[in-house]
């Protein structure tokens, strides 16, 4: 088998490893809350990097047209905010807040497992595309989908209180990633459409990392430990967009 063919079903493994971050990220939730926006300070910078040094140059060269590029950045981080502010994907509120928002609770913890759909969803596409596109989307992913698992319990036990129904709907989003990449892994789409796709999540990353994120890691306790990583994740995705691209 070529590695033209061989490529897209990588998505199936590499889903395994978001999904394993979801799971952690869920469950260190449930234990302590204190640190992690040391963790996240590093992953929000990832998942801007690698919007703006890999997937965004990608889906420019895929669609051959900057200002149809243009549209579809606009459109994925205005269905970003919107999805955040109605179906309420990152929990932004505090715990009264929650309470009082209708949608928290199951319908946000399905939010996020139907967006762990689309991620898994989204590596698989960028593999058919090249393996270094797949790889540095996979790292964006698999950075913030430990966020997602911290955010799919705490909807749940700030509405409820219930850990096993927490517990449940965090592994409904761990698996959704896996269910997502075999989908990808599948569809054959032409490049054109591979990069409207890919176009639409440089929308989305942006405003995961911009609005969500970085806001979450530097807000409450800013240090120049979080301002570090932050810069340390812009530059890891940087190096490795470099190595790559001098590779090709």
């Amino acid at each position: 088998m070529t590695l033209a063919l061989a490529t897209p079903w990588l998505a199936v493994p590499l889903a395994v490893c978001t999904a394993i971050s979801t799971a952690v990220g869920g469950l260190v939730a449930l234990r302590f809350r204190r640190d992690l926006g040391t963790v996240i300070a590093f992953s929000g910078g990832v998942v801007v990097a690698v919007a703006l040094f890999d997937v965004l140059p990608e889906s420019v060269t895929s669609l051959g047209n900057v200002t149809h590029a243009s549209w579809l950045f606009g459109a994925g981080f205005l269905g970003a905010f919107l999805a955040n502010r109605y179906v309420t994907i990152h929990h932004r509120d505090d715990a009264d807040q929650a309470r009082a928002h209708q949608r928290v609770g199951a319908l946000g913890a399905a939010g996020l497992s139907l967006h762990s759909v689309i991620d898994g969803l989204g590596i698989g596409l960028a593999l058919h595309l090249s393996l270094a596109t797949g790889l540095l989307f996979f790292l964006a992913v698999v950075s913030h989908d430990f966020a997602d698992g911290l955010n799919t319990v705490s909807f749940v036990l700030y509405q409820q209180g219930d850990r096993s129904q927490a517990l449940r709907w965090l592994a409904a989003d761990s698996v959704a990633p896996i269910v997502g990449a075999t989908i990808g892994a599948v569809v054959s789409l032409s490049t054109h459409a591979v990069g409207g796709l890919l176009a639409l999540y440089v929308g989305f990353f942006l405003f995961l990392g911009a609005s969500d994120l970085l806001p979450e890691a530097h807000h409450e306790h800013p240090s120049k430990l979080r301002v570090a990583l932050t810069v340390a994740g812009f530059v890891f995705i940087f190096a490795i967009v470099r190595l790559t691209t001098s590779l090709s």
